[in-house]
């Protein structure tokens, strides 16, 4: 160090009350003084300063930990509601479900089960055939009886005659396979119970004036024999009977007359 800045840092260090006579060693060990006291300063300074560097560095982590904390399930738990644990079902509870789903199923069951039965079948209209049919494949006149009495009407009734029209029968008394198949199917009727229930149907088509000339007019060649142009006299008052006595107010008058 240059002389005059030893000189000059002694005279800042010199304490404004020293005299001026003070020997050299007794400012050496002033100085000394002075330094050791800056040193300690120093030192506290530092300290003090990681004293403070420590405590924030502990509420930072304290602060991180609170968020971490927070980010975690418990914190999670505790804005959201806590889930109801679920209650075993007991038997009581077995046994009622169990009762709705069978009574479900057998409501869907029968539902299924009743329209299968509305719908028309051709097998199940074939067996109903072969209740009445011969050997021949044929309705005749026994199990034509048969039929008449297993749907409730007699075999002279009207209605007969427009089912016979609407199964195109080419000879009276006889239905054929053919003819059954056909005929039914046209009106969907596969069983005695739907034949039963389209009866009034039947007779309404007579109240209809071309239905009424078609069945008319199908009767004279149905009620005829095949190798005859015309009917004989007693068929005739039967078939006229049959689609004009209730229906035609002067057919009582006529009647009288093809008795004469």
């Amino acid at each position: 160090m240059p002389k005059g800045g030893g000189v000059l840092m002694q005279a800042c260090l010199q304490s404004p009350n020293q005299p001026r006579g003070m020997s050299a060693l007794e400012s050496d060990f002033q100085l000394n003084s002075h330094l050791s006291t800056l040193a300690n300063i120093h030192k506290i300074y530092h300290t003090l300063n990681r004293l403070n560097l420590t405590e924030d560095v502990g509420q930072d982590e304290h602060q991180t930990g609170n968020l971490r904390s927070c980010s975690s399930s418990d914190c999670f738990n505790k804005t959201m509601p806590p889930r109801k644990k679920r209650r075993p079902a007991s038997s009581d509870d077995l046994l009622a479900k169990k009762s709705r789903h069978d009574g479900m199923y057998k409501k869907y069951d029968s539902s299924r089960i009743k329209a299968e039965d509305e719908a028309f079948s051709s097998k199940r209209c074939l067996e109903w055939f072969y209740e009445y049919a011969g050997t021949d494949d044929i309705v005749g006149p026994e199990g034509m009886e048969k039929f008449c009495e297993d749907i409730g009407v007699e075999p002279e009734n009207v209605v007969m005659l427009v089912l016979a029209w609407k199964l195109d029968a080419q000879n009276m008394g006889y239905f054929t396979l053919q003819e059954w198949l056909k005929g039914m199917t046209s009106l969907q009727c596969d069983a005695t119970e739907k034949l039963r229930n389209t009866l009034d149907y039947l007779r309404s088509l007579l109240n209809e004036p071309t239905n009424f000339k078609l069945i008319y007019r199908y009767a004279f060649d149905f009620a005829r024999e095949k190798d005859q142009r015309s009917l004989d006299m007693n068929t005739a008052k039967c078939m006229l009977g049959l689609l004009l006595g209730k229906t035609w107010p002067l057919f009582p008058v006529f009647h009288q007359f093809l008795e004469v």
